[in-house]
């Protein structure tokens, strides 16, 4: 079973969540040097960052659950890359951009941000089936809003 996703007040959660998503903003726009940096200025500690970092997102006002960034280790392998662009497509998602390194150990990372606002599946389920394909090592969620 994957996992499921909610959409919560803050004003109900403990304070660290917001500083998780300020540290994180503080490192991703280069006003911070590292993480030590970041969770100083914000006030919490690096476990509780390192804990929480790939868990807690903000949506944007004007674009809420239309966009997703997801990582993906491809095995070297002809044609995996576009296998995965295909099922994309033919579950109604959008390609966006598509970051490729070349594989390293016959692995390649690949990270694809996407418009998920036409997509016939949720985001969760997107993850599930791509893990599924045998040349897949492991996808993730990264970043949605």
């Amino acid at each position: 079973m994957g996992k499921e996703f909610l959409i919560v007040s803050k004003e109900i959660l403990p304070d660290y969540y917001d500083k998780v998503i300020e540290a994180r903003n503080l490192l991703n726009e280069g006003k911070v040097k590292g993480v030590s940096e970041a969770v100083k200025m914000v006030g919490i500690s690096r476990s509780t960052y390192y804990k929480y970092k790939d868990f807690v997102f903000t949506p944007s006002e004007n674009s809420m659950g239309r966009k997703a960034l997801i990582s993906v280790m491809l095995a070297h392998k002809k044609g995996a890359l576009s296998e995965v662009l295909n099922y994309i497509s033919s579950v109604n998602g959008n390609i966006l951009t598509i970051n490729q390194n070349i594989p390293i150990n016959n692995v390649a990372s690949v990270i694809i941000s996407m418009d998920i606002s036409e997509t016939t599946i949720t985001i969760e389920e997107i993850i599930v089936a791509l893990k599924k394909f045998d040349f897949v090592k492991s996808a993730k969620l990264v970043a949605m809003e």
